[in-house]
């Protein structure tokens, strides 16, 4: 690997620990945040659905902007502005404003949903240089800092920090690393090349069966791990007795299971075919999301998390390399474009996440 390479792939883990830390600072302090607004389970259903309609509007436009303007762009854009959403995030609640708090987690799923997407293609992109599995390892990362933030967010729980100036720090701890990092990225990555008239004859996705079978995995997948990543520590306090800190530790535990199987999926990938490992991850997944909701015990539920958050950890890296690789435009040796059954399948996750989230808190 050349040396350009090598620090592209290095800022592409930064880029991709960041989201990781500002996710899991914020979600560490729902319950406070609840607490701080005077909410209800269904009104904080509420005020998260701001994420799921910031999601999804990154994820559907970012596409065509990255298809214009290539992935180095939409990611600076991306990224600060998921860096800046954190503190709004925290003054919101300081002031208790569920608007404001709204409007802070619509900005965060507008950065991170559009410049997660073009991080893909940039991962995509280096495994097709390299030749080796990097979007698990690249992924890894995000959930490492979900494993830094989730701590430091279950010892500031502890001590009853208070949550504006906790998620201003991270805010302005995140700003710099990622403008740093952006600018080992180079240009064009992604960049359409035929214009809008080879787009026009482009055959419409859903004649490929193999991509829409990829879109409903990574349709699963993310649905496994974005509810995890709003409501985990709701789900604990709320639903299994937990208090407030140790509703931020079962997350930790979580966030910690998930960075162990994306960094050891590699070995796994060399091994095992992509189908293999995307039904062993859908079994273990499955298996702990189903005795977290079903039994009601503590114990049980904080070891089902480790299932959970090992299963859900390779299923939605593994499909959209295999997305990489599919598709009636991939050309061997080409740069690649995410189909649109990705971006779609991706943006049904916030809203199945947030409906079915506050079901199941609701109704226990």
């Amino acid at each position: 690997m050349d040396r350009t390479t090598a620090h592209r792939r290095l800022a592409l883990f930064a880029l991709f620990f960041l989201p990781g830390l500002g996710i899991s600072s914020w979600v560490t302090r729902t319950p406070d945040i609840r607490d701080l607004l005077g909410a209800s389970t269904a009104q904080m259903g509420l005020v998260l659905f701001g994420l799921s309609a910031g999601s999804m509007l990154g994820i559907l436009t970012s596409g065509r902007v990255v298809s214009r303007f290539g992935t180095r762009p939409v990611v600076a854009v991306g990224i600060v502005t998921t860096a800046v959403s954190i503190p709004v995030i925290g003054f919101g609640a300081g002031v208790s404003q569920s608007a404001v708090v709204a409007a802070g987690l619509f900005l965060f799923g507008l950065g991170m949903g559009g410049g997660e997407v073009a991080m893909n293609i940039e991962g995509a992109d280096v495994e097709r240089l390299t030749g080796r599995p990097v979007l698990p390892t690249m992924h890894g990362f995000f959930s490492l800092g979900t494993v830094v933030g989730a701590a430091a967010g279950m010892a500031l729980t502890a001590v009853a920090f208070p949550v504006p100036w906790h998620l201003a720090a991270i805010g302005l701890i995140s700003v710099p690393v990622a403008l740093a990092a952006v600018r080992r990225l180079p240009y064009g990555v992604g960049r359409s090349t035929t214009g809008p008239a080879g787009a026009g004859r482009r055959e419409p996705v859903w004649r490929d069966r193999v991509l829409l079978l990829i879109g409903v995995i990574v349709l699963a997948m993310a649905l496994a791990e974005g509810a995890a990543n709003d409501w985990l520590p709701l789900i604990m306090v709320d639903g299994h007795g937990f208090d407030a800190a140790w509703g931020s530790a079962v997350y930790t535990a979580f966030a910690a299971a998930m960075a162990a199987g994306r960094f050891g999926g590699g070995w796994f990938l060399r091994r095992y075919s992509r189908a293999t490992v995307l039904g062993a991850s859908a079994v273990l997944g499955g298996l702990g999301l189903l005795l977290v909701i079903a039994v009601d015990n503590q114990v049980v539920a904080g070891a089902a998390v480790l299932l959970w958050g090992a299963g859900a950890a390779l299923g939605f890296p593994v499909a959209l390399s295999a997305a990489a690789d599919s598709g009636p435009t991939r050309r061997p040796g080409s740069r690649w474009s995410p189909p649109p059954v990705t971006w779609r399948s991706w943006s049904g996750r916030p809203l199945w996440a947030s409906w079915a989230s506050t079901t199941a808190c609701a109704t226990r």
